[in-house]
């Protein structure tokens, strides 16, 4: 049992193996073809933070690989109600894997040292391992290996990525943060200094004007909507593979 709570929780051959899954399963998915490697097992996926791409991918995968999920907001009562020990082992009980988005890092640590099922990060204000499993899943789609690469800020870059300059939790440094990030807004004067065929990405929402320009973000070299879908995706696989599932097609590698 293996719990995910920041990328370095995975070595590299873990890694490859979540995204030789990750790809047959989108490849099936592409076809038409829903697999259902995890029936009637159960994700429950607790929210302290609002979301689009990391709720509704996880709630769909699980329909998708013959799972269910339950949402549980703030009536659940996570670090309200109970102690997080008594939380985590009654939840245990009827979940086969737990998905958390938190507003402080120790909070889903804490939780999973009482969990007897995995617990997956979901974000938290210190790691978001899930985008970046969808992130560099994707960047090994388009770029064919992610060896030799690099993903930065600007200059030699294979891809140029950006974020919210002021994100969930940080709302009262909001005027402080455009006034010392707008230097760095990623717009076509600033993607002029990377390489021709670098791509532009972002993990989505965007606040468009602010950290990244429209024709940017809905320019030919932005694959931002790629690294979304591949959220799904990646999650999938990684799912898969934590709860010990293995696709028809690869049962014998």
């Amino acid at each position: 049992m293996r719990h995910v709570l920041t990328l370095a929780d995975l070595t590299l051959a873990e890694i490859n193996r979540i995204f030789a899954i990750t790809e047959d399963l989108k490849q099936k998915f592409a076809e038409g073809v829903r697999e259902p490697l995890l029936p009637g097992r159960v994700a429950a996926l607790i929210f302290q933070h609002p979301s689009l791409r990391t709720r509704a991918s996880f709630e769909a995968l699980m329909a998708h690989l013959g799972g269910s999920s339950i949402f549980l907001g703030d009536e659940a009562g996570f670090k309200s109600r109970e102690s997080v020990a008594d939380f985590g082992r009654v939840l245990s009980e009827y979940v086969d894997v737990i998905v958390v988005r938190a507003k402080k890092h120790d909070e889903v640590v804490e939780l999973a040292k009482y969990c007897t099922c995995p617990v997956v990060n979901g974000l938290t204000d210190f790691a978001h391992p899930c985008q970046a499993l969808g992130d560099l899943f994707t960047l090994r789609e388009l770029l064919g290996k992610l060896a030799g690469h690099k993903l930065v800020s600007l200059r030699g870059a294979a891809a140029v990525y950006t974020d919210v300059w002021s994100s969930m939790g940080q709302e009262a440094e909001r005027e402080k943060r455009l006034k010392v990030f707008a230097p760095y807004q990623v717009n076509a004067k600033l993607l002029k200094h990377a390489p021709r065929d670098a791509y532009f990405m972002h993990d989505l929402p965007a606040r468009r004007g602010e950290e990244v320009t429209d024709e940017v973000i809905d320019g030919p070299r932005s694959i931002v909507l790629r690294q979304a879908a591949n959220r799904m995706h990646a999650q999938k696989g990684l799912l898969v593979w934590l709860l010990g599932a293995k696709p028809a097609a690869m049962s014998k590698q």
